[in-house]
């Protein structure tokens, strides 16, 4: 009950503040409405006064939703994050975990967003997949950590993946759904509501093609600022699409095809110069990590 009472008073501040910085705009819309009128008086009888005044909760929602700072963001991720170690197994595997978040905090000084708290976390799956939610909460199957040649392709994943918190797809994809579905509410979303549409999102539904083509782009430039091979994204990519036969693993479940996606990232590559060897070179993490999950 008082985690309730907490999300609702959260999500009532973030409205207020929305509305707040808003106002003007809203101000603005009903004056602009007015002097219309005036100038032409043919639009009072053609305009449903009930019609603007149903209007107006709609536009809040969406700049509720559209504006959210990222200390607000953070405390979203952590409601979804609470969810999401119901509906996965978190590894306890002391070394994978270091590894992924050895890997996960190099890139966060090189990423878009890089005053995130990130969380990196491993999940017991066999499945090649690995996923992430607002906030800067990035999950990495162990399936991942296993089927990557090295160092660097795994990072690639990782850095696609915060490519996605950098985007925000996560909250404009929710946002597109509560307002859809209608959930969504001046003072906030249903916190069950919230809930569940954050963890459909993050484990069952794919990301839009612009989503996936913005995460490649953005992971692509953090692994090569952060001294990565950035050859290592398509190629990990290239060897999922080889390997998937009839199963299309997690990470390249997404609307636009594999080739698609790796043609465009070599086409950047090559435009821009990228290659580089860091990373890729590591019989060690072969050595530490190929068997470790099978």
């Amino acid at each position: 009950m008082i985690q309730d009472t907490q999300w609702h008073k959260s999500l009532f501040q973030i409205a207020w503040r929305n509305l707040k910085r808003y106002q003007r705009f809203l101000l603005a819309s009903v004056l602009t409405t007015v002097l219309a009128i005036n100038f032409n008086p043919a639009i009072a009888e053609a305009l449903d006064w009930t019609d603007l005044f149903r209007a107006v909760p709609s536009v809040i929602q969406v700049m509720q939703l559209s504006n959210v700072s990222d200390q607000d963001e953070v405390q979203l991720g952590r409601q979804l994050d609470r969810q999401l170690a119901s509906e996965v197994r978190i590894s306890r595997d002391p070394a994978a975990n270091a590894l992924v978040r050895a890997i996960g905090e190099g890139l966060v000084r090189n990423s878009d967003r890089p005053n995130l708290p990130y969380t990196f976390q491993v999940v017991e799956d066999k499945n090649i997949n690995a996923f992430a939610t607002m906030g800067g909460f990035v999950y990495v199957n162990t399936g991942t950590i296993a089927a990557a040649d090295n160092r660097a392709q795994l990072a690639a994943v990782i850095a696609h993946e915060m490519g996605h918190i950098s985007g925000r797809h996560a909250l404009e994809q929710i946002k597109q759904m509560a307002l859809a579905q209608g959930v969504a509410s001046v003072a906030g979303l249903d916190r069950d509501q919230f809930v569940q549409i954050g963890v459909q999102l993050a484990l069952r539904l794919p990301n839009s093609r612009e989503a996936e083509f913005d995460a490649d782009r953005r992971g692509l430039e953090t692994i090569a600022r952060s001294g990565y091979a950035p050859q290592a994204l398509p190629a990990f990519l290239q060897k999922l699409a080889s390997k998937s036969g009839n199963g299309v693993p997690g990470f390249l479940s997404t609307h636009p095809g594999a080739n698609e996606r790796i043609a465009a990232l070599n086409e950047r590559i090559e435009r821009e110069n990228l290659y580089g060897q860091g990373g890729l070179n590591d019989t060690k993490y072969q050595r530490n990590w190929r068997n470790r999950f099978r």
